[in-house]
């Protein structure tokens, strides 16, 4: 079991948690989403959960089988909400006439509900962004293969939406500028201070409505950016980057 250091405040808001939901199945997801939004996931032990939670190891192999079943539980209560928002929004979008207004929907039907939880149980929400950010950092191929079960046809859908509004962008383009987004969606949810930070208070990072706008605007211009030319990737190399070693 790996140790970790306390942090003021954990002990208190699991008790919390566990006062609000009775329910020891619900007390161990809560404790187990905390602590892995913090420490991530290979760090994290079913005895780390059981004790955050104030249940015994047995609790959680019996209500979850194993330490994977039990982020496969916390992905699926946050994001099939989610998910089917998303769908819904899409569908509505798809349907729009104009091809820039139609972007300009496909992307704020993928952003909208990632900002408009009313609570980290309804999909999105801060806690769960930055548990999804950690994990996907981590590189652990359980994780990679929990993503991808949760996330892959929505993302599916909604890149052939963009493809549809934009032909002549190859597909791949689109792939990896709609991987920027989600890396800007992460940044934006978990650390809005620094937004105000850096306007010096001129701007609110904390207003949703305002980023929400900013990242649309933001995403569509680089998703209608010209394509790579692929006759030329030599062009692309970043100056002086030996070859064969990643950057760091």
């Amino acid at each position: 079991m790996v140790r970790k250091p306390a942090r003021p405040g954990v002990k208190a808001d699991v008790k919390a948690a566990s006062t609000r939901k009775p329910n020891m199945r619900e007390a161990i997801l809560a404790a187990a989403e905390e602590l892995f939004s913090t420490y991530g996931f290979n760090a994290v032990s079913v005895r780390d959960i059981a004790q955050a939670a104030g249940a015994n190891p047995g609790s959680v192999t019996y209500h979850f089988k194993t330490k994977d079943g039990l982020l496969l539980e916390i992905y699926r209560r946050h994001c099939g909400p989610m998910n089917r928002r998303r769908s819904e929004l899409l569908a509505a979008a798809r349907r729009v006439r104009d091809l820039q207004d139609r972007l300009e929907a496909i992307v704020r039907a993928y952003v909208l509900p990632a900002f408009t939880s009313g609570s980290d149980l309804a999909g999105g929400g801060t806690r769960f962004t930055r548990l999804r950010a950690i994990m996907s950092a981590e590189g652990n191929e359980v994780v990679r293969k929990i993503i991808a079960q949760t996330f892959d046809d929505t993302s599916h859908a909604f890149i052939d939406a963009i493809h549809e509004s934009l032909p002549h962008i190859p597909r791949t383009d689109l792939v990896w500028r709609g991987h920027f987004l989600l890396g800007a969606l992460y940044y934006t949810l978990v650390t809005p201070e620094r937004v105000s930070r850096l306007s010096r208070g001129s701007a609110d990072g904390s207003d949703a409505g305002h980023a929400i706008e900013e990242l649309v605007r933001a995403t569509v211009a680089a998703l209608q950016a010209p394509p790579l030319d692929p006759a030329t990737p030599a062009a692309r190399k970043a100056p002086g980057a030996i070859p064969g070693r990643a950057l760091t």
